[in-house]
């Protein structure tokens, strides 16, 4: 560096190329890296998946209701609703599970686990989100080969 913190234009990286594994991301592109629309509309899902399932849990814990007694006694459309959404909550799961392996994706069976302790209408479109930063990452890495990825 010169004097004025200013970089030599004989060390400086041209705009075209990636930036060296030995140079910092600035702290606010780390953050916000990799964060496209659909990613952000997933995690919008997310949030409101979480909200609104806990919404309801406090208030079935605050009457003492049964919860497995209301999913399959309350009626034949309850029912149903409940076999539907166990059926996309499984195939979800295991798609969570593969595409987190083919991705290098690591942790992606937490998601499952979580979603026994939050709901699955926060995990997987949490994971959703997640899955396109990582396909976006891995995008950029494609057409940049000397970049990081970080």
């Amino acid at each position: 560096m010169t004097e004025n913190g200013a970089v030599p234009k004989d060390r400086a990286v041209p705009k075209n190329r990636a930036v060296p594994k030995n140079r910092a991301v600035p702290k606010n592109r780390a953050v916000t890296k990799n964060w496209t629309p659909l990613a952000l509309g997933y995690l919008a899902l997310s949030l409101t998946g979480l909200i609104g399932t806990w919404t309801f849990n406090v208030l079935a814990v605050q009457q003492a209701r049964d919860f497995v007694g209301d999913w399959v006694g309350s009626g034949p459309a309850v029912s149903s609703l409940t076999v539907d959404l166990l059926v996309a909550a499984v195939a979800g799961s295991v798609f969570i599970v593969a595409e987190s392996r083919r991705l290098g994706m690591r942790w992606g069976w937490l998601y499952v686990l979580a979603s026994g302790l939050t709901a699955f209408a926060f995990t997987f479109p949490l994971f959703l989100a997640m899955r396109e930063r990582a396909l976006v990452a891995a995008r950029g890495r494609a057409a940049d080969p000397g970049a990081t990825g970080d």
